[in-house]
């Protein structure tokens, strides 16, 4: 069985759920390994890669590729498949891991497709492309596939592999070294899942009114264990953070559940989330565009209809 390359997502030495999800998707096409890049890698990140399917763990933990940005990846996979010749790479599909799926394309003289919500067997795309407005299903004609994957785009299952460490050593080339990471700066959390990766996004537009108004959004988002999303008009009129916008020119988000309150459903906005596996949209205009794509509509206004919905969840939760 030929072999699939994973890169790791990791943060601190954890795993990222969206490798689990990579390396549930890889044994599905052939057998999955994991390359992780940069230092860290402790048992339990190893476990949790084996946990997953991982046969292989190539590990390139050279000191070096801490201190530059993304070159120092795309140059490790290359030389991976130069080396292995897997018969593809899984990369999830953010902004660092497009910009090194681009960088593999032209180091590995191979095809690159972004953005893909599903890969079958012979290494098939599924993409949603033109705002969201058209689906279609792409293959890599030249050399090694590289394809990026949308978080929560495959559901983690566990299948446990062998695990098996292996050193890869490289040595980066000068043009790697061109952008150099001067200092890291650990971005503010709260208790909320990130937005790009949660299973559940609960988000508010223009008809919540005002920023105070996004309280009953956030205590669903909280009831629900999930992410908090806006509108770009939300966003625009400050009345929540740009960082949370969803959209074309905002996140792309991918999750199980996507609860839209008071969202219209310009296409800018479809476009980022309508990949979402059920859609419930709460909006007083029966006419809102939105409704098009919703699984579950309620015609109502958010702010009689969300409390409610609160109120229920954590009566079933407590």
């Amino acid at each position: 069985m030929a072999e699939v390359l994973v890169l790791v997502e990791q943060l601190d030495g954890s795993v990222k759920k969206v490798t689990s999800e990579l390396l549930t998707l890889a044994r599905s096409l052939g057998e999955p390994s994991a390359v992780w890049v940069g230092g860290g890698l402790d048992d339990a990140a190893a476990a949790s890669l084996a946990e997953f399917g991982a046969a292989n763990i190539y590990v390139a933990d050279s000191a070096d590729l801490s201190e530059f940005a993304v070159a120092p990846k795309a140059e490790v996979l290359a030389q991976l498949i130069a080396e292995k010749s897997p018969a593809a790479v899984l990369i999830a599909s953010n902004a660092e891991g497009k910009e090194v799926a681009g960088r593999l394309a032209v180091k590995s003289n191979s095809g690159v497709i972004t953005d893909a919500v599903a890969v079958d067997p012979g290494f098939v795309a599924t993409q949603s492309v033109f705002g969201g407005s058209t689906v279609v299903h792409s293959k890599v004609t030249k050399g090694t596939p590289i394809i990026t994957i949308r978080p929560n785009s495959v559901a983690p299952e566990a299948a446990a592999g062998a695990g098996t460490k292996v050193a890869v050593s490289v040595s980066l080339s000068d043009s790697a070294k061109k952008a150099k990471v001067t200092g890291r700066t650990v971005a503010a959390k709260g208790g909320r899942p990130e937005l790009a990766e949660a299973a559940i996004v609960v988000s508010g537009g223009r008809g919540v009114g005002a920023a105070e108004g996004f309280g009953v959004i956030e205590s669903l988002a909280d009831s629900l264990g999930a992410a908090v999303g806006a509108s770009r008009a939300a966003t625009d009129a400050g009345w929540y953070p740009h960082q949370y916008q969803v959209g074309q020119t905002g996140k792309t988000v991918s999750p199980q559940l996507y609860i839209a309150n008071g969202i219209s459903g310009a296409i800018q906005h479809r476009a980022g989330m309508q990949t979402s596996k059920t859609i419930v949209v709460v909006n007083k205009d029966a006419e809102a565009p939105m409704f098009e794509l919703a699984d579950y509509g309620v015609v109502g206004d958010l702010f009689a209809v969300v409390p409610q919905l609160t109120e229920e969840i954590k009566k079933r939760t407590s």
